[in-house]
């Protein structure tokens, strides 16, 4: 339970090093972001993606602290630095999923944060992957400048 506690305060902390304005325009993508997640982390009921101790509680209060903590922050923070770089954030969300997918994963194991159990580290990366492309469009699509008709 520290551990969770702790990555969903630190990466917190954080927020206050990035300028307002900023905060606020990629809330929305980084919202969307979790969203797809939580819906993944629904999912990996029925489908025995993989396995947390202590029941829907425990694997609930695990899921949404990683993903309201780290991964709702550091979205915000790879798009900061990154958007309107295409090529740059591709290169930063493979190095971050890869090292999510293995060294992280392997680590949260060790931790029994969670346990795989029919994903794989490779659907780990994959997935990320994947949600990198659908909201890097979906931050396309809202900030584009709006017609004025």
């Amino acid at each position: 339970m520290i551990i969770r506690i702790g990555l969903f305060l630190i990466s917190w902390l954080t927020v206050f090093l990035i300028p307002k304005n900023e905060f606020k325009k990629y809330t929305p993508v980084a919202t969307f972001a979790s969203l797809l997640v939580v819906i993944e982390s629904m999912l990996a009921i029925p489908f025995k993606w993989w396995t947390v101790k202590g029941g829907l509680l425990i694997k609930a209060i695990n899921d949404l602290s990683l993903i309201l903590g780290p991964f709702f922050i550091g979205t915000i923070w790879i798009f900061r630095f990154t958007f309107g770089k295409f090529w740059l954030y591709i290169l930063t969300n493979t190095v971050i999923d890869l090292f999510l997918a293995y060294p992280i994963n392997r680590l949260m194991q060790k931790l029994n944060l969670y346990k795989l159990v029919s994903f794989k580290p490779k659907h780990i990366f994959y997935t990320a992957m994947g949600y990198t492309l659908v909201i890097y469009g979906y931050q396309l699509f809202i900030s584009r400048p709006k017609s004025s008709n």
